[in-house]
């Protein structure tokens, strides 16, 4: 390694920890969005899958709090400081597919600037260590191009198996090695090659929990993720959400320099037939399928994380190896110049507003529901009003509200779904005498208390109305209903729609 390019790598690893240090002072200050909080009660029960998905986020969310407890900080440490072996494994894979450590540096940051991983990696939700999985996956790929060597499947196996226990998406990546194995002639060898079937195993072995819990409870999980999309449900308009989302979460430049990669590669204007496809065929797979799905139903603009690490090795190719003609090489030089200080800008510019909403000046906005700002204040509320009534345990309408409720009340407080009790079913249920006396229903105003719970108790009353507040602005008013006198099961736990 010369001076240049020690300097290079030095540089990148400094940008990283720069960025990473960012996001964790904006972990510090943002409360908590819903889902974290949910995730943050699966982490205090952990096993081997849940309702919604594989169990890593837990996991994650759980070595986090070992080490800074139950804040906003704590749940989100660990999968911050997941960017940093992200971020090597797609610096060495840029490296080894497209041969330069310009190209691998200009991936590195791609990549981290984008909203994707520097908002996919803050807030803690299953896509954080799937960013991780797919770009540990695709430099495991690498290294068997570049080295030959059998035991490398190995290595593929062990981060595709990573990658499942974070998403089902993740299963993508098989079809995706295969049709790379097909199409590249040389490549086909490896078909043939007991390696690729033990990689194969050794991933099938890592998401094997999630298969066992999986059938200890009518797949259920397996039936709600992979039934999302119905042919019969024919609803084209859902396509025309993909691209400007993706437009947002990749930041403008970062998505134009991706899709100029992506272009050079196809029209073979930088790297190998093998490094070419290879990132063709992670990112299209599953470009591909998600495709198809919008037009049955909505694709989350999130749901595109895994294509991620790909999608940045594009980028790189178009900013630092494909040859362009003049017009085209000042669109590719303004971008590279000003990606990344554009996606620093965009981060902080969404931390700030999702904190205090001043760029909106202080009006609703995408942020306002998901990011908890104001419950700090509002579960004092509630709790003054639990202890003034004499209430048990706290009930709560959906796993949102449930989730928020156990984080921002005092710990050991009884918090507990009504409904919906497969989200919970790995975690202790409240106890007898907790249900048996009074209790707090906590609902937002709009939404009436079902008339089947309202039925069950001798007597109901409003005791309260609280607001969540971001400043001058009144996010949501939650009516604090007391009930009293249970005539029945207090829980409903009917089988999810899935089961029925």
């Amino acid at each position: 390694m010369n001076a240049n390019e020690a300097r290079l790598t030095r540089n990148t690893a400094l940008a990283v920890c720069a960025l990473v240090v960012l996001r964790l002072a904006a972990a510090a200050w943002t409360p908590l969005t819903f889902d974290e909080a949910y995730y943050w009660m699966w982490s205090k029960s952990l096993a081997g899958g849940y309702y919604d998905h594989p169990p890593m986020v837990a996991i994650v969310i759980r070595l986090g709090t070992m080490i800074a407890g139950d804040t906003p900080f704590g749940v989100r440490l660990v999968s911050i400081l997941l960017a940093l072996p992200m971020s090597w494994a797609i610096y060495r894979a840029a490296e080894i597919l497209f041969g330069g450590r310009r190209i691998a540096a200009s991936a590195t940051i791609l990549l981290n600037v984008t909203l994707m991983a520097a908002v996919g990696t803050l807030i803690v939700t299953p896509d954080a260590p799937l960013l991780v999985a797919a770009s540990l996956l695709l430099y495991a790929l690498a290294k068997v191009l570049e080295s030959g060597r059998g035991a490398w499947w190995l290595a593929v196996g062990a981060a595709a198996g990573a990658a499942l226990l974070s998403k089902y998406s993740a299963l993508f990546f098989g079809p995706a090695i295969l049709i790379w194995l097909a199409v590249v002639p040389k490549l086909r060898r490896w078909l043939l090659s007991p390696w690729l079937y033990l990689g194969g195993l050794v991933a099938l072995g890592l998401f094997s929990p999630v298969i066992r819990w999986n059938a200890d409870h009518h797949w259920v999980s397996f039936i709600k993720q992979m039934g999302r999309a119905r042919i019969e449900d024919f609803r084209p308009t859902y396509i025309a959400e993909l691209i400007p989302t993706q437009f947002a979460f990749a930041t403008p430049l970062v998505f134009i320099l991706g899709v100029m990669g992506l272009y050079a590669l196809y029209r073979r204007r930088a790297g190998a037939l093998e490094a070419r496809v290879l990132v063709n065929t992670m990112f299209w797979t599953i470009v591909v399928y998600f495709t198809w799905h919008a037009l049955h139903a909505r694709v989350e603009a999130n749901w595109f994380a895994p294509v991620y690490p790909a999608f940045a090795v594009a980028a790189a190719v178009a900013a630092v190896q494909a040859q362009w003609a003049p017009r085209e090489r000042r669109t590719i030089d303004f971008c590279r110049r000003w990606a990344a200080p554009t996606g620093v800008v965009l981060f902080a510019l969404l931390i700030v507003q999702a904190n205090t909403g001043l760029l909106s000046g202080y009006r609703r906005d995408a942020t306002v529901r998901s990011v908890g700002v104001g419950w700090q204040e509002l579960a004092g509320e509630i709790e003054a009003a639990r202890v003034r009534t004499g209430a048990s345990c706290v009930l709560a309408a959906d796993y949102g509200t449930t989730g928020w409720l156990a984080f921002y009340l005092p710990k050991g407080t009884c918090v507990a779904q009504q409904g919906q009790r497969i989200r919970w079913v790995n975690l202790p249920e409240p106890s007898p005498e907790q249900l048996s006396g009074k209790l707090l229903y906590v609902h937002e105003v709009e939404q009436a208390m079902p008339a089947s719970l309202r039925d069950n108790f001798a007597h109901v009353e409003t005791v309260a109305e609280a607001k969540r507040m971001r400043g001058p602005l009144t996010i949501e008013t939650y009516a604090l209903d007391l009930l009293e006198g249970a005539k029945g099961e207090i829980l409903d736990r009917s089988p999810p729609p899935e089961l029925q």
